[in-house]
């Protein structure tokens, strides 16, 4: 997680007046990310596990990036208890760990799915010829396998540095981060911008400035397999740009303290807008687990088709439930009250 108001304490550049405004609304926020971000998740996760048809390449990342939103919002609620208490951490060493690296293995596992599936699109689009097996579900499975081992390794140190300790500004006990050196932080902010984003986002952008060229070719449009494959791409390129919009401020955030730590900046001039502005571009980037789902809905019309397939029949079937149901209970009052009025008739 980002420096948090008991880190900011600690600080003599920093006033905690200019935080507790901020600390008001976290809870409440972290409460709605976490209720919508889990339904809408475990919504796409179970579209794909329950429909008929195997996944797709695209899809398994797709499915593998929602299951890590899924587990990053569940460690939401942690924190949003943790803030509301004034700071106190009763959970214990292991969840001021686990919390705070699901945080980052979401993160890294978020953006690296979303680099293969971009991959995936350029060559399906733009070496429809020599695909061959580097599209086939299998290896999509064995490289999604990696990417959470490779997730889980860069996300050590965030977990190996907390600790939960009494923190005397605060007279509590806090779940902190605690760096052996300023070295480590520059390290960690150096690999979290270069390994954590721009690396991947290389990779994407090459791949889409590939594939928006051949999606304005008109002469490839008379191709059946192109045009199938454009209806999955819009929805891939739609994802690349909200995960990129949501999680480039808090890049942006990471490296302006890598130059603070530094020293480009004099005094404290930097330091205090910018721990201000990660607070809220963390937010802003916690925000990106609700919005995926939304856009599966709204711009792919294939997941539409698959959700219509696994979920309408469950409808359907608990509608004739229901109304056989009510049928029944009506037949039983007819009965009786037919009966009631043979037995009123014999006796009068």
């Amino acid at each position: 997680m980002s420096t948090n108001f008991t880190e900011v304490a600690g600080d003599s550049c920093l006033s905690l007046e200019d935080f507790k405004w901020l600390s008001q609304y976290q809870p409440v926020y972290m409460w709605f990310i976490f209720v919508l971000g889990f339904i809408e998740n475990a919504f796409v996760i179970s579209v794909f596990f329950l429909h008929k048809s195997r996944c797709s390449v695209a899809e398994i990342y797709l499915g593998n990036m929602a299951a890590a939103d899924l587990i990053f919002v569940s460690g939401l609620p942690f924190w949003a208890i943790y803030i509301s208490r004034g700071f106190y951490w009763q959970f214990g060493s292991f969840l001021c760990v686990a919390v705070n690296m699901v945080i980052m293995i979401n993160l890294f596992a978020s953006i690296y799915f979303l680099m293969m599936v971009s991959i995936d699109r350029f060559l399906a689009l733009v070496k429809t010829m020599s695909v061959g097996r580097m599209r086939r579900p299998f290896w999509a499975k064995v490289i999604s396998t990696l990417i959470w081992i490779f997730a889980v390794i860069v996300s050590l140190p965030k977990g190996i540095f907390r600790k939960v300790v009494f923190f005397p500004p605060l007279n509590t006990t806090a779940c902190l981060i605690d760096t052996p050196s300023q070295a480590w932080t520059i390290a960690n902010n150096i690999i979290l911008n270069v390994v954590g984003f721009l690396i991947p986002v290389i990779i994407i952008g090459f791949c889409s400035f590939q594939i928006i060229n051949v999606l304005r070719n008109n002469a490839m449009q008379k191709f059946k397999e192109i045009n199938n494959e454009k209806r999955a791409t819009w929805l891939v390129l739609s994802v690349l740009l909200v995960f990129i919009i949501c999680w480039l401020p808090f890049h942006i955030s990471a490296f302006l303290d890598t130059l603070d730590l530094y020293g480009v900046f004099p005094g404290c001039s930097v330091r205090q807008p910018n721990e201000i502005f990660n607070q809220i571009s963390t937010y802003i980037g916690f925000s990106n687990s609700c919005i995926n789902p939304l856009l599966y809905v709204i711009v792919g019309n294939n997941f539409r088709r698959k959700a219509k397939e696994v979920y309408w029949p469950l409808i359907c079937r608990k509608v004739v439930r229901r109304g056989s149901s009510m049928q029944t209970d009506y037949s039983i009052d007819t009965a009786q009250s037919f009966s009631l009025d043979q037995k009123k008739k014999s006796i009068s």
